[in-house]
């Protein structure tokens, strides 16, 4: 005799170990959000529609075409008969092979429960999936004969079962049941459809694979008025007709799907480089990556440009971003999206709002470089800010900027880590096409809906192969070694590096076999593996992350040039830095020279304005002179060294302060001429002195308008000393980066796990204990119970003495309900302490929360 199996979800749960209950809330996290009391609230939770959609989204293709099959199959369903809708009456044995698989996957999220001859699709999945007329079935079958005549008159059942050839029978559910065994029969189906003409087999060939509706006249045609008359269409409103379950799957031969993937597509390999090859590429991207954060906040220091009111950045400044950066405007949003996530800038606050650099990249900016790619590429794996969608509309129609509201998309860490390792499952070196990426992609998580090109996946899946060959993750499309340890995945087998990171257990993402693209020219003979192993790398936790990431930058720091701390003097006025520079000498270059052009090596050019910056800096002559015979390898050229003296020799000569504004010199002449010179009407200049010129103007407008005059005047304090003018860089109060926008509730830890299947089987133990129902009490059975005051105390007494163990419902501070099994050992003060048996632990409890008691019943 079989053991029955269970009648219900929760029961199925109650037969689970502790094992398989955290795998079913580590794949739903939903259902722990907050802990269920107990096993029969947890099955309740797991069938309600919004956390059974999101178990759905969440399946690979063929385990949701397995629920689909389900769906359309006998409720409930034997593992024979789901193996016959999936691998129809040929049979397939890969799919044979994958169908376990696939039932293990939907029984241990819930999806479905029961023994192998009763499979049971919940409830609320079994409505998402199961055909109707509002909402076809993915399979594109239609309605069973028994749905499809539910509404129909039992005379015209007796017509279509006696036109048939079926005898007539005297009700119509038997006269349901010989139509259906009458489909259900090869062999007599295969006759019925013999006699039918062949433009009435044309027309169930349109509709087999679905939709499985068409439309019909008041009065049908000859050919489909045969198919009516013998069931094979059945009306289901005036004018449309459907083609029964049953017969659409004879005609495809017994198959719930036109076409089933078992196996998920292995992403090919376009081109194969050397392994050297990808980490100097993805290397030399990584530095340019660096150079460009530093060079747009370098270009925000003093004050970026304005927060527009409902916030983000204008598409002016975005594109006069782009064009300082000489990038294009798209790359432009991704630099400062990345800035902008990494804590790096941020929006003042104050009342003329504007962007500027924070603290933070004061201090990212002392550390060595490869720390500080590690930082940005560890943000933008993370980061949910997704710039591609810069220039693009929201759900209102309103435009979406960079930095602005609206960017936060919380499947674009998935999908970032998710490429990425595909990208590391491949062999070393080998860089894979876009499109076999997304085929995967799209395998892992089918789209539900019909319009594949707005597939926000497949774009982010796009987005994440531009982006990290940008960022120097990836070089020539392939992942590089300090990618691959940024990811936690392991050292490829026989590396001469290592990762520092994890490999998990799982089943494989995809070996992929000889490439179909060509040999790199820098590795001639380099040919990719036959034979590959899988590489499952899983998420990793904030610490993990933190550990990748060092692992990544030390692997990092010797691909980087070393920083030069020198450059090449020229005669025309120009210096030539042929590297990457050390900090204090770029940082002195930028003040005293304006960069001219940008490559692989730097060109500076030294111009009147230039050196007076720099001397506004509080520079002297005699330092500019002996720094650059310092750091250049060439001698300080005899033009340079005149400009210099020439701009020192004049500046300062004019002293400015504040009249509102004044200029005097010792030189009256000078006074003259600045005061003949047409341009400076604007100026307004009148004569205090003969050493003194006054104007209303502002200090700062007199001193840039006798600059553009060509004179190189000094401003000067109330004291009458030089005011040094250096050039402070503006920053923002100190600003947290942007948390990412989770995608739903986190993966709970083992911690956390433990604790929540604990807390639910002892609330389901007190919940299903046997207990006696005091005469007195007024709740319900299976409710927390009711006793009076007094009652509850001498019951509590009495268990004392008897030591035996009681049922109680109990309301914590929070006003949170619960029922507890315990063994009273003192009653005393308004407390009871007794032996918690769903806690497993001896608790103290005030006797004013228990809501009411009842004793065990004998067979508890």
């Amino acid at each position: 005799m079989s053991t029955p199996g269970p009648r219900s979800l929760a029961e199925a749960l109650r037969l689970r170990d502790d094992a398989s209950l955290a795998a079913l809330l580590r794949a739903r996290p939903d259902l722990i959000t907050p802990v269920p009391s107990d096993l029969t609230q947890l099955a309740t939770r797991a069938g309600t529609r919004a956390s059974v959609v999101r178990a759905l989204e969440r399946l690979d293709r063929f385990a949701l075409q397995t629920a689909e099959a389900l769906a359309v199959a006998s409720d409930p369903a034997s593992y024979d008969e789901l193996l016959g809708l999936m691998t129809g009456d040929e049979g397939d044995p890969k799919v044979t092979a994958a169908l376990p698989r696939a039932v293990a996957t939907l029984r241990e999220q819930a999806l479905v429960w029961g023994g192998e001859d009763r499979l049971r699709l919940v409830r609320t999945a079994r409505e998402l999936l199961a055909p109707s007329p509002q909402h076809p079935s993915p399979t594109g079958l239609g309605p069973t004969v028994q749905e499809a005549t539910a509404g129909m008159s039992p005379g015209r059942i007796q017509e279509i079962v006696v036109t048939a050839g079926l005898a007539s029978t005297h009700d119509s559910v038997s006269a349901v049941a010989a139509l259906t065994g009458l489909f259900n029969d090869h062999g007599r189906m295969a006759a019925l459809l013999a006699e039918a003409p062949a433009q009435s087999r044309e027309v169930l060939e349109r509709l087999v694979w679905g939709p499985p509706y068409g439309q019909v006249t008041a009065e049908p045609a000859a050919h489909l008025r045969h198919l009516l008359d013998r069931g094979l269409l059945l009306p289901t409103a005036p004018g449309t007709v459907v083609l029964p379950r049953e017969v659409a799957l004879h005609l495809r031969g017994g198959r719930a799907h036109r076409t089933t993937e078992p196996l998920p597509p292995a992403p090919e390999p376009t081109a194969v480089h050397r392994p050297q090859v990808v980490d100097a590429t993805a290397a030399g991207q990584a530095y340019t990556a660096l150079a460009t954060v530093e060079e747009l906040l370098k270009d925000w220091d003093e004050g970026g440009p304005a927060v527009l009111r409902a916030g983000g950045l204008s598409v002016r400044d975005l594109k006069r971003t782009a064009v300082a950066l000489d990038v294009s405007e798209p790359v432009a949003a991704f630099w400062v999206e990345l800035a902008y996530a990494a804590g790096l800038l941020a929006s003042d606050g104050e009342a003329d709002e504007r962007y500027a650099a924070t603290p933070a990249y004061d201090e990212w900016l002392e550390q060595p470089a490869a720390q500080r790619w590690a930082r940005l590429a560890q943000t933008w794996l993370t980061a949910t800010r997704t710039p591609g969608l810069v220039g693009g509309r929201d759900a209102k129609d309103r435009a979406l900027s960079a930095l602005g509201p609206g960017l936060d998309r919380s499947a674009a860490p998935e999908v970032r880590h998710r490429v990425l390792t595909l990208l590391a499952g491949l062999p070393e070196g080998a860089a894979p096409s876009p499109d076999s990426v997304l085929d995967r992609l799209r395998w892992e998580r089918p789209l539900r809906g019909p319009q594949q090109d707005d597939d926000l996946r497949a774009r982010l899946a796009r987005w994440t192969l531009t982006e990290a060959e940008l960022l120097g993750v990836t070089g020539r499309g392939a992942l590089s070694g300090h990618g691959r340890a940024l990811l936690g995945a392991p050292a490829p087998t026989g590396a001469a590096k290592k990762g520092g990171g994890r490999e998990a257990a799982g089943s494989g993402t995809g070996a992929t076999g000889p490439s179909r693209g060509g040999v790199d020219d820098n590795g001639p003979g380099d040919k990719l593996p036959v034979h590959h192993t899988p590489v499952v790398v899983e998420p990793l936790s904030p610490p993990e992350q933190a550990v990748a990431s060092a692992a990544a930058a030390r692997l990092l720091a010797p691909l980087l040039p070393e920083p030069l701390d020198h450059v090449l003097l020229q005669a025309d006025l120009t210096a030539v830095a042929p590297g990457p520079l050390q900090r204090p000498l770029a940082d002195m270059l930028d003040v005293l020279a304006d960069v001219e052009s940008k490559g692989g090596a730097t060109v500076y050019r030294f111009t009147p304005g230039s050196v007076r910056r720099a001397l506004d800096a509080g520079r002297t002559a005699s330092d500019l002179h002996a720094f650059l015979a310092a750091h250049s390898r060439t001698p300080v050229p005899q033009p340079l060294a005149y400009l210099i003296d020439d701009v020192a020799r004049k500046h300062g000569h004019l002293r400015v302060g504040a009249a509102s504004a004044y200029v005097r010199c010792d030189d009256d002449a000078l006074l003259n001429e600045i005061m003949a010179d047409k341009r400076a009407a604007s100026l307004r200049l009148r004569r205090l002195a003969p050493t003194v010129l006054a104007t209303q103007a502002a200090p700062a407008t007199l001193l840039d308008g006798l600059r553009a005059m060509g004179f190189a005047p000094a401003a000067e304090s109330a004291d009458g000393d030089v005011v040094i003018t250096r050039p402070d860089a503006h920053r923002t109060p100190p600003r947290a980066a942007p948390e990412p926008v989770p995608d739903g509730p986190p993966t709970p830890d083992a911690t956390l796990l433990t604790a929540a299947i604990r807390a639910i089987r002892a609330g389901d133990l007190a919940s299903t204990t046997p207990r006696k129902q005091p005469p007195s009490a007024t709740a319900p059975t299976g409710a927390l119970p009711r006793t009076s005051s007094a009652e509850t105390l001498a019951t509590m007494q009495a268990a004392v003495l008897t030591g035996e163990a009681l049922w109680i419902g109990y309301v914590n501070a929070e006003g949170a309900a619960s029922q507890r099994v315990i063994a009273p050992i003192r009653v005393e003060g308004g407390f009871v302490t007794a032996y918690d048996h769903t806690a497993d632990e001896v608790r103290t409890y005030p006797l004013h929360r228990v809501t009411g008691v009842a004793e065990l019943a004998d067979e508890a």
